[in-house]
């Protein structure tokens, strides 16, 4: 009851800061009494500086992630602080001269006549990539500094709360719900698309790793995830429960605030049944993984990831909608095998004002053939292109607004390509 009495107090708080902040006033929001273990509301900018520290070098660097919170809780010594923040993002979507059958851009997703739509046109509304998070973070003397983190938003069927992260960190260990370490969220160009650009690696998984930093610039990771196997099946074969975890690690060197160059590598084995020798067998996936993101001059930012592997689509933002991690083997009847797939993208952001930027990114990915699959020409996807180029303009430090350009090519195993075009237009608060 006391943690709601606080939380309703939070929010009465920020309302009667952001009415001061409407008048014109600065205005400093803090619940006190002589307790002394009594709890402040304070907003960021007045927490101590190491919490405030805590605070902006954990928060996830992710573009579409959430920014620092706003107000926070925090004892009087200043060592815990509980913040509640999120945003709130509303989309307009137009397709024209063909879609992408999805909220998300995906050149996967391209529709040919015969899958149902014959629509060349679309539009679409979206307020589902809305998030919310409560973050605890805090300064011990035998954990050092720990933060528990949880987010999500509205991105689960018909619309209801989807958990995105939700975990624990502490001495360098993280026991939880987050992107893997086999993708590089800080180096993601910005879009209005919530699913960014087809060739990129992107994925969540139930986590526990263990990350250290040396000489303040290479940092490095190793973790166990929770294995997610989807493959295509015939009579012969099906999905077996899985019997071992996924092994990602990466090496990453920062030389700024802003630029870095990141390594990574996956390991997974990948559990069928084989309906006809009737037991179960396994198929080793593996992956490669280089990005980067680097700064020249003040106004131009680069970004660059390359991905290749073989039994990897999870891991790979296009082609995950494929469930192609194991597929049938046509040589032989009820064993799978694994596919080479890969995936890259290069991109840049350009600084017109503090305020104002733009971006362009062109990225890729492509699914390969072995051992004769598929046995003829077929509508199956085998790589596709995606294009964007946007503006974002932020209004305010908390509003943000931007428009975005989307073009997208899907090339099957018969060379057929189909295509799509969309605009997006957005606004998001931040608070």
């Amino acid at each position: 009851m006391r943690l709601f009495l606080q939380g309703a107090a939070i929010l009465l708080a920020a309302g009667l800061a952001n009415a001061a902040h409407a008048q014109g006033k600065t205005q400093k929001v803090i619940i006190e009494d002589d307790d002394p273990n009594a709890i402040m509301l304070v907003t960021i900018d007045k927490a101590g500086d190491e919490i405030v520290r805590v605070m902006n070098e954990t928060q996830p660097q992710r573009f579409h992630d959430p920014k620092a919170p706003r107000f926070i809780l925090t004892d009087r010594k200043g060592r815990f602080a509980l913040g509640i923040g999120g945003y709130v993002k509303a989309t307009a979507e137009y397709d024209f001269d063909g879609i992408s059958d999805d909220v998300d851009f995906y050149p996967s997703l391209i529709p040919n006549k015969g899958q149902g739509t014959y629509a060349r046109n679309q539009f679409q509304m979206d307020a589902t990539t809305s998030t919310i998070f409560l973050k605890l973070v805090g300064r011990t003397k035998n954990l050092g500094d720990f933060v528990v983190y949880t987010a999500g938003n509205f991105r689960g069927g018909d619309k209801v709360f989807q958990l995105q992260n939700a975990y624990a960190s502490f001495l360098g260990f993280t026991l939880g719900y987050d992107y893997t370490l086999f993708m590089d969220a800080a180096g993601a160009p910005p879009t209005i698309d919530f699913a960014g650009p087809n060739g990129m690696a992107f994925h969540r998984a139930t986590q526990f790793r263990y990350e250290h930093t040396f000489m303040q610039r290479l940092k490095m990771g190793i973790a166990v995830e929770m294995p997610d196997v989807d493959g295509l099946t015939t009579s012969n074969e099906r999905i077996g429960v899985q019997r071992t975890p996924s092994f990602p690690l990466y090496v990453q060197y920062n030389w700024n605030k802003s630029s870095h160059l990141r390594v990574a590598g996956i390991f997974r084995s990948m559990t069928y049944d084989n309906l006809v020798a009737h037991k179960a067998e396994s198929e080793a996936g593996w992956g490669v993984l280089a990005s980067t993101t680097f700064n020249l001059g003040k106004s131009l930012q680069m970004f660059g990831q390359g991905v290749y592997g073989r039994g990897i689509s999870q891991y790979m933002n296009d082609i995950s909608n494929l469930n192609v991690d194991i597929v049938p083997n046509p040589e032989k009847q009820g064993e799978m095998q694994v596919l080479p797939m890969m995936g890259w993208y290069a991109g840049l952001q350009y600084n017109i004002t503090p305020k104002v930027f733009i971006s362009s990114t062109y990225s890729q990915s492509r699914l390969y053939s072995e051992k004769d699959y598929p046995r003829t020409p077929s509508d199956q996807y085998r790589y596709g292109q995606y294009l964007v180029a946007n503006v974002f303009w932020n209004i305010t430090p908390n509003l943000q607004a931007g428009v975005e350009y989307l073009h997208g090519w899907r090339t099957d195993f018969d060379d057929m390509t189909r295509q799509a075009n969309r605009i997006n237009v957005s606004a998001q608060f931040n608070f």
